[in-house]
């Protein structure tokens, strides 16, 4: 055994008694800041609860043949669909899709700007990498347990827990597809006179946007593959048909709703790597396929 240098209980004391400080002076207002996330989780799963089955599976089927102009993706998009609905499914994969919209849809709105600041600043990028790889590489049950602490169990913890396990991915990418861009045609841009936001969102963006929708790709798959143990604090959803198997030890239940994720999980991935492509193809960073 490694031999006690020191003893840690009072710096474990410290951080407990730290964030429990927090909890009891702050919890009201931490509540209340987070409560926009929960109305637009809760709008977002009523619209899709609300929508029927079938114009569902036509938008997403809509959306993979706009995204290739081949009959396969679409294909693929249905017979999964369709996977969920014969299963049994169809109610879980809408909760569970309304929570990776939402965390996708805050990492974006949080990521990208701070991708683009990174962009912007040596220092900012000195500093944020060092927390993105932290972030990255913390076991993603750890995100939990303050979430918790700070709102109970439910589904604000769910979401902030998938929003920040989700986000780093696309701060970085955004970084770097803009660091990318190449200089010849930065001058050319300054050469005309172009203020730095109009090179911002008229050049970088534009010729970033495969890299930086790259990152949201891996955004929307990490907040997928987030749901099972978000299901563990009360996010519902696919996660949970998959946590009840476990624990009444229904083979059948877990691996459908397993198999319902990763149909769920194919569908947002293939969709969003064919808009990426397209765009590639579009600017000229690559051929067509």
């Amino acid at each position: 055994m490694f031999p006690d240098v020191i003893d840690t209980r009072p710096l474990r004391r410290a951080v407990d008694n730290g964030l429990n400080w927090v909890v009891r002076n702050w919890g009201t207002e931490l509540e209340a800041a987070a409560s926009p996330l929960l109305r637009l989780l809760n709008a977002i799963e009523q619209l899709l609860l609300a929508t029927p089955w079938w114009l569902i599976i036509a938008i997403l089927v809509g959306v993979a043949w706009l995204a290739t102009r081949r009959w396969q993706l679409p294909l693929v998009v249905f017979l999964s669909m369709i996977f969920l609905g014969v299963m049994d499914l169809w109610r879980d994969a809408m909760v569970t899709t309304a929570l990776m919209i939402a965390a996708t849809l805050t990492a974006i709105v949080i990521s990208i700007p701070i991708g683009v600041w990174m962009s912007r600043s040596t220092r900012v990028r000195q500093i944020v990498t060092p927390v993105l790889d932290l972030m990255q590489t913390m076991p993603s049950f750890v995100y939990l347990i303050p979430t918790v602490m700070i709102f109970g169990p439910g589904r604000i913890p769910a979401l902030i827990a998938t929003i920040v396990y989700a986000s780093p991915p696309l701060m970085r990418l955004t970084d770097l597809g803009l660091r990318n861009v190449d200089p010849a045609v930065m001058e050319a841009s300054q050469a005309f006179g172009a203020t730095p936001t109009q090179k911002l969102f008229g050049v970088q963006i534009p010729l970033a946007l495969p890299t930086i929708l790259a990152g949201v790709n891996q955004t929307t798959m990490m907040a997928l593959a987030m749901v099972v143990i978000a299901s563990m604090i009360g996010a519902g959803g696919l996660g949970y048909q998959v946590l009840q198997g476990i624990g009444r030890l229904e083979v059948s239940r877990g691996l459908f709703a397993g198999l319902g994720i990763v149909a769920l999980a194919i569908i947002f991935d293939r969709i969003t790597q064919a808009y990426g492509k397209r765009l590639q193809a579009r600017i000229g960073i690559s051929e067509a396929r």
